[in-house]
């Protein structure tokens, strides 16, 4: 675990906290290794890993499965998500002052986590995604309660164009007033996206204002597509 934390720690905080500010999203190539992504996609099919399977077109969220890990999460996911989010903290209470919105978040993972815990909130969010031909994820947002973290990560375990093709990640902005933008995404395998889990503010001539967001998956044509979603909040149920 060494290796993860060192490489998160030489990232360039600063350029993806301005990128994070400007977009709503960043991409932080290359921290897991080709051997790494593979172990997780070997360990789909371990069932104690999981606590809970969701088929998602039995619940309309689009084509394809995912599933829930239990606690305590394999260490290079624990790794990556205490190290990860200290970093994301400033970001997540820079929005919310500028949004005048009476929440400020801990610099400690497991603080936030405790916070969580008091509201009912014990269940691990992190899971990890598999998409076949055909699959695709409707437009959504990861909240899970009413105690949540404004920002979220993908790590891709799957290269696109070789191992799927399709299976974009798309972001849309709504401003208000305006009509919806899309964004599409291809982080390779190994990548981390880093993006909102709602919303972003966005600078007007009075002020800031709130620039909601939604993300989802295109359809995949061919192969199968794998990532890994670290959320930051645990969920009620």
């Amino acid at each position: 675990m060494k290796d993860i934390i060192h490489k998160i720690k030489n990232i360039d905080w600063q350029s993806i906290t301005e990128t994070m500010h400007e977009n709503g999203y960043a991409i932080i190539p290359n921290l897991l290794s080709e051997e790494e992504c593979e172990i997780m996609k070997s360990d789909y099919d371990q069932s104690t890993f999981y606590r809970k399977t969701v088929v998602m077109a039995r619940h309309r969220f689009g084509l394809g499965e995912y599933k829930y890990f239990n606690y305590p999460l394999p260490a290079i996911i624990q790794t990556i998500r205490t190290t990860i989010y200290p970093y994301l903290a400033p970001i997540a209470n820079a929005w919310f002052k500028a949004l005048h919105i009476d929440t400020q978040f801990p610099s400690d993972h497991q603080e936030f986590l405790d916070q969580c815990y008091l509201n009912g909130q014990q269940k691990a969010t992190v899971l990890i995604l598999k998409y076949g031909k055909g699959g695709f994820n409707t437009l959504h947002q990861d909240l899970y309660g009413d105690i949540y973290f404004p920002i979220q990560i993908v790590v891709m375990l799957s290269e696109p164009d070789k191992d799927f093709m399709g299976g974009e990640f798309v972001l849309t902005q709504q401003i208000p007033r305006a009509q919806s933008k899309a964004i599409v995404l291809k982080p390779k395998k190994g990548d981390v996206l880093i993006f909102t889990t709602q919303f972003k503010p966005g600078k007007g001539t009075k002020g800031y204002y709130r620039v909601n967001m939604k993300h989802g998956v295109s359809e995949v044509k061919e192969g199968n597509r794998y990532a890994l979603g670290i959320i930051f909040h645990d969920a009620a149920s």
